[in-house]
C-alpha cells in the first residue's frame, strides 16, 4: 500500500496493485455531497444518451466514441498534460483496462443475455467490491459505519430493479460478465485513489482515456459495418463522451481520493435514482412504490456511510 504523502523518491518500489486511505476521514461536507451529486446527474443521464446513440449506432461504435470524445476534452486542459512519473504508468494503464477498456466492451456483449435492469442492479454492487478490494489491498475492513450504510444502499439498489429484474431473463454467462466489469471497477476506485492524491484527477483520467483507446477502438471499428449515421445520435454522442467519459469519471477520481474508495463509491447508488426521474419526466415511465422504497433506503446508506469514519 502507499501512503498520500509518499515522496516521489520511493516511486520506484511503489506497486502496481495499491491503494491507500482518502484524505477526508470526516464526515462529507459540502464539496463531496457536490461531486457525488454531479457523478450521479450525469451517469443518471447517461442512460438517456445511450438509448439515442443505439438508434443508430452498434455498442462498440458508442464506446469508441465515447472515450475518445472524453480523451480530446481533457486534452485541451493544460492542466490534464501535466508530467506523471513513468514509475506510475503501469498503473495507470492498467487503469485504462479495467476502468474503462474492458468493461465498456463486456456490458454491450453480456446485455445480447441478460436485460439491462439486471445489468443495472448488479452494477449497484460496485460499493461492496470496492469495499472487498480496498480490505484486501490495505489489509483491514472498512469502518463498520461504512459497511453498514454500503449494505442499506445495496438493499435499496435490489428494491429499485426489483420490478423490472424480476420478469427479466437472464444467462449465467451474461450475468458472470457483468460481475466480472464490477469486480475490476471495485479494483479501479482503490488504484485511482492514491493516483489522484499525487496528480490530480486530471492528468490520470486523460492517461488513463488514453490506454482504454487501445482496447476500444478495434471493438469500435469492428462494429461500424453495423452501424448508420444519423444527427440524433451523433450529437448524443458529445454530452455521452465529454461529460459522461471525461467530466465524470475526472470527478469520481477526485471523490475517492478525497474520501477513499467505499466510500465514494456510493456515488453510483444514486445512478438509478437519476435515471429514474428522468424517465418519468421524459419518458413518461411508471414509478413503481418498490423504486420509493428503494430511493429512501438508498439516501439512508449515503447518509451512514458519508459520516465520520468508525
Amino acid at each position: 500500500m502507499t501512503s498520500a504523502d509518499e515522496p516521489l523518491a520511493t516511486a520506484s518500489r511503489r506497486r502496481v496493485l495499491t491503494t491507500s486511505s482518502g484524505t477526508l476521514t470526516d464526515a462529507f461536507g459540502a464539496p463531496e455531497w457536490g461531486l457525488l451529486s454531479v457523478i450521479a446527474v450525469i451517469w443518471g443521464s447517461s442512460f438517456l444518451f445511450m438509448a439515442i446513440g443505439l438508434e443508430a449506432f452498434r455498442p462498440g461504435v458508442i464506446a469508441m466514441a465515447r472515450v475518445g470524445l472524453g480523451a480530446l476534452a481533457l486534452s485541451l486542459v493544460p492542466r490534464a498534460r501535466r508530467r506523471v512519473e513513468r514509475e506510475d504508468l503501469p498503473t495507470i494503464a492498467l487503469l485504462g483496462v479495467i476502468w474503462m477498456g474492458i468493461p465498456l466492451i463486456l456490458f454491450p456483449v453480456a446485455q445480447q443475455w441478460i436485460d439491462s435492469s439486471v445489468a443495472g442492479m448488479i452494477n449497484g454492487a460496485m460499493p461492496l467490491t470496492t469495499a472487498a478490494w480496498s480490505a484486501a489491498l490495505l489489509g483491514r475492513l472498512p469502518g463498520r459505519r461504512q459497511l453498514v450504510g454500503i449494505a442499506i444502499g445495496f438493499v435499496g439498489i435490489v428494491a429499485i430493479s426489483w420490478p423490472e429484474v424480476s420478469e427479466s431473463s437472464a444467462t449465467a454467462l451474461g450475468v458472470g460478465l457483468v460481475v466480472l466489469a464490477i469486480v475490476m471497477y471495485g479494483l479501479s476506485a482503490n488504484l485511482a485513489v492514491p493516483l489522484q492524491q499525487r496528480y490530480g484527477a486530471l492528468p490520470v483520467l486523460l492517461r488513463v482515456q488514453l490506454a482504454a483507446l487501445v482496447i476500444i477502438v478495434p471493438f469500435g471499428l469492428w462494429s461500424l459495418p453495423g452501424s448508420e449515421w444519423a444527427w440524433g445520435p451523433a450529437l448524443a454522442m458529445l454530452p455521452l463522451g465529454v461529460l459522461g467519459t471525461g467530466l465524470a469519471f475526472v470527478l469520481m477520481a477526485t471523490l475517492v481520493g478525497r474520501v477513499g474508495g467505499p466510500r465514494g463509491s456510493v456515488a453510483i447508488y444514486f445512478v438509478p435514482i437519476v435515471a429514474i426521474i428522468l424517465g418519468v419526466l421524459i419518458r413518461d415511465e411508471p414509478l413503481h412504490p418498490l423504486a420509493v422504497v428503494g430511493t429512501v433506503l438508498v439516501l439512508v446508506g449515503a447518509w451512514i456511510t458519508s459520516r465520520r469514519e468508525g
